[in-house]
């Protein structure tokens, strides 16, 4: 009988890159971007801000101010995307195009998620700019729901597949797609099945948890993200999809801090702070599916092959060995509770030499 395979207790990885994430502003940007630095070589940033990063001369403003939040030596590169809006002008997709610091741009259906009051209000209204952005190559980044009242929580990606997705992909053939954070079942079939130029991320949070971790032992507000968790049968699916090795899927954490105060309330904001631990929390996953040998491909090969850019050539090394995570972190003066705060994360980050 042949020996059984021992576990594997350090993983050495080409260093990734995170094409998902939420790093805030101000003093709150000063207290969380040193946690996406210290895993990820790059990371798309989310341009929702308030005001939102409308154009390019905002995504370079607001670039800057991330790269002073950076600890000293760090090696980080934020990419920017632009905030598509009914109204965003042919000239500023021009401009995106030809800046070096900018990678896509963000739909947000209005009213979806957070900030997303000044996202689109009907798709048709950017059909020109679509057009542009096809022709130049400048990739669409969708946050994909449907946001009207008459749709279920539970199918607004769903619908939103039926009714903007699938139509928008037949209209604009060659437009490069990125459908953010996918939540279910319906989503990585589509994905897995849609013309090149389309694919998804997909976040630590929907690999690891149903919708169950929202109401398990009361309201947990702090497992309150959008899109929301979805049943064990998607979180199966979105697993299958990560780690079986198709390049249209990678790594997106969607990391979103909010201020303690701001989640625990009667109306409390959507998002989950996990790029604390974010590689290490994708570790678990795949490890969980018995794929840790794909990890690599999903974290650090395939976002950069689809954004067009070079893979890293550094690398980066998670061990196995259990760490408590702390129940607050700093955030800008007052406090955000980190995903899994007091309880243990299996893999750490092996620190630089």
């Amino acid at each position: 009988m042949a020996a059984a395979a021992k576990p594997m207790n350090t993983l050495t990885l080409l260093r990734p890159d995170d094409w998902h994430v939420h790093l805030r502003d101000g003093a709150a940007l000063g207290s969380v971007a040193k946690f996406t630095a210290a895993r990820f070589g790059r990371a798309i940033v989310m341009p929702n801000l308030k005001p939102p990063i409308l154009n390019v001369a905002l995504a370079e403003d607001y670039r800057r101010r991330i790269l002073a939040a950076l600890p000293a030596g760090s090696h980080f590169t934020p990419l920017m995307t632009l905030y598509l809006t009914d109204t965003t002008p042919h000239a500023e997709i021009d401009r995106a195009s030809r800046s070096p610091s900018v990678r896509g741009v963000k739909l947000y259906p209005a009213g979806a998620t957070t900030h997303s009051d000044a996202g689109v209000t009907d798709i048709r209204k950017t059909y020109a700019v679509l057009a542009r952005m096809e022709e130049l190559g400048v990739p669409l980044l969708v946050h994909g729901e449907t946001a009207r009242e008459d749709v279920d929580v539970f199918d607004r990606e769903s619908c939103f597949i039926d009714e903007v997705l699938g139509p928008l992909l037949e209209r604009f053939a060659k437009l490069k797609v990125v459908f953010e954070h996918i939540t279910t079942a319906r989503a990585a079939e589509f994905v897995s099945g849609a013309r090149a130029g389309v694919a998804a991320t997909i976040t630590p949070q929907h690999l690891l948890h149903n919708r169950n971790a929202i109401f398990s032992g009361g309201i947990k507000p702090h497992f309150y993200c959008l899109p929301i968790l979805k049943r064990e049968r998607d979180r199966e699916a979105l697993l299958a999809a990560a780690t079986g090795g198709s390049p249209r899927f990678f790594l997106g954490t969607d990391s979103a801090p909010h201020e303690r105060s701001a989640k625990e309330n009667a109306c409390g904001c959507a998002g989950m702070f996990t790029a604390h631990a974010a590689l290490e929390l994708y570790a678990e996953a795949f490890e969980a599916a018995g794929r840790l040998d794909r990890l690599e491909s999903f974290a650090s090969h395939f976002g950069a092959d689809f954004y067009g850019l070079p893979r890293h050539s550094d690398t980066i090394t998670l061990i196995k060995e259990p760490w408590v995570v702390p129940q607050s972190y700093e955030f800008g003066g007052g406090t955000v509770v980190p995903y899994r705060g007091g309880e243990a994360v299996a893999w750490r980050l092996k620190a630089a030499a």
